[in-house]
């Protein structure tokens, strides 16, 4: 991917932008050629309940972001990392490498894969009702994701749920 500014009415940030498939390596093209992505017939999609001023909102990335103390995530890891709301950005430590896309652009700025500063902005103009206590990490190209889809997402799920969370902003890496 490339990175490049973007402006936005705050301040400059980075854009990320996937590179063309020509331009990665053979392993890579040849993975991306035959990724067998799931395709769903049917979606979870929830309407919003409360206008987005009232509702407590959630973020979970794929980026594979961990906390110093916590394990990093192995390669195919379908678990979840907890991202207490109170962390700095900085303290996030990426753990998704791949040769698919340059992630410079998070080591700078993890905002670009997990915006909590820009909710949290968000929080303090009143868009947004409120932030939840807790975020979650996933790590993204999982190839096998059947404790995904049955285990990990479902727990996530279920404690989003306990929390009261309304809105989940969900960030693919």
């Amino acid at each position: 991917m490339g990175v490049g500014p973007l402006k936005t009415r705050h301040n400059y940030i980075n854009k990320i932008t996937m590179a063309p498939l020509r331009k990665l390596d053979h392993l890579s093209r040849f993975f991306m050629k035959f990724y067998g992505g799931k395709h769903y017939k049917t979606s979870p999609h929830t309407p919003l309940r409360l206008p987005l001023n009232e509702c407590r909102v959630a973020l979970i990335t794929t980026a594979g972001f961990f906390l110093d103390g916590q394990d990093p995530f192995e390669k195919g890891d379908c678990s979840y990392r907890e991202i207490p709301n109170v962390i700095q950005t900085q303290a996030l430590i990426n753990g998704h490498k791949s040769a698919a896309y340059d992630e410079r652009g998070l080591e700078t700025d993890p905002n670009l894969a997990f915006p909590l500063d820009r909710f949290r902005e968000l929080e303090t103009e009143g868009k947004i009702g409120s932030l939840n206590r807790r975020h979650f990490s996933f790590m993204g190209s999982i190839t096998k994701p059947h404790a995904l889809i049955t285990q990990s997402a479902p727990e996530v799920g279920r404690m989003l749920k306990m929390d009261g969370v309304d809105v989940a902003f969900l960030t693919p890496v």
